[in-house]
């Protein structure tokens, strides 16, 4: 059976394509196994700075493929593959290059940056089937104003991109023609960034928005000492003040 998610590394970074043409990339057992199977791999490969996620074709995701459609619970499923884009130790970026309906928005709203061609529309088709976007709404409502997920979810209207970015789903919107342009910018970006500092970072963003202010700066406060401590801080300090780039940003070993 053909691969229908398909691995490209390239700035340090491991970019994953929705490859499903015949369901406009929809969420089949099959892709959900493999995208997890991908995910996993590039969590564990040294050599990947960050992940990007895109589709081929003029849809990103059309959502669950209801004719054969993924686990629903358990290790493998699709809220499992949501859980892992959520824990993720590196960051993630989705390069959406076409239109995403429902369970699609869950990648969407799990990345970390999020990019849009100008022709991409959205929608929350659930409720328009009698069904509910239960399980991406987890992390649709971390991501969206209240205002705009209200309206979305109830009516499954659909949206464009600009108003995905007023929403807070889209970080930005590109020409058709620029999103792999876009994405490898972003890619690059990251590749200059300290493997662990980023892990940590990503980790902070998640957990100081479930925190009040006070354990919030208590939080912080102890990351930041701890950070401020390892090896890889005295490097990239070092490299401020002589004016050159730390080892990582150069990918080459650290010394000694």
């Amino acid at each position: 059976m053909p691969e229908l998610v398909h691995r490209e590394d390239r700035a340090g970074s491991a970019v994953l394509t929705l490859d499903s043409p015949a369901n406009r990339n929809a969420l089949s057992r099959q892709l959900v196994d493999e995208l997890n199977r991908h995910l996993a791999d590039a969590a564990d490969d040294s050599g990947v700075r960050a992940v990007a996620l895109t589709a081929t074709g003029r849809t990103f995701c059309a959502g669950a493929d209801l004719t054969d459609p993924p686990l629903q619970s358990g290790r493998g499923s699709f809220p499992d593959v949501l859980q892992r884009l959520w824990d993720y130790p590196k960051p993630v970026v989705a390069a959406v290059n076409g239109h995403v309906r429902a369970g699609g928005l869950g990648l969407v709203a799990a990345a970390d940056v999020a990019i849009a061609v100008t022709a991409a529309t959205f929608a929350f088709t659930e409720v328009r089937l009698g069904l509910s976007p239960a399980v991406i709404s987890v992390l649709c409502l971390r991501r969206m104003t209240p205002v705009s997920s209200a309206r979305y979810l109830l009516t499954g209207e659909q949206f464009d991109s600009d108003e995905a970015v007023r929403a807070g789903l889209i970080s930005q919107v590109v020409d058709d023609g620029d999103l792999g342009i876009e994405t490898d910018r972003i890619l690059d970006a990251f590749a200059a960034c300290e493997p662990e500092a980023l892990q940590v970072t990503r980790q902070l963003m998640h957990a100081v928005a479930e925190m009040d202010v006070d354990a919030g700066i208590a939080h912080a406060q102890g990351i930041s000492q701890k950070m401020f401590a390892t090896a890889a801080a005295a490097e990239g300090i070092a490299a401020f003040k002589e004016k050159r780039a730390p080892y990582w940003a150069v990918r080459n070993p650290p010394p000694g």
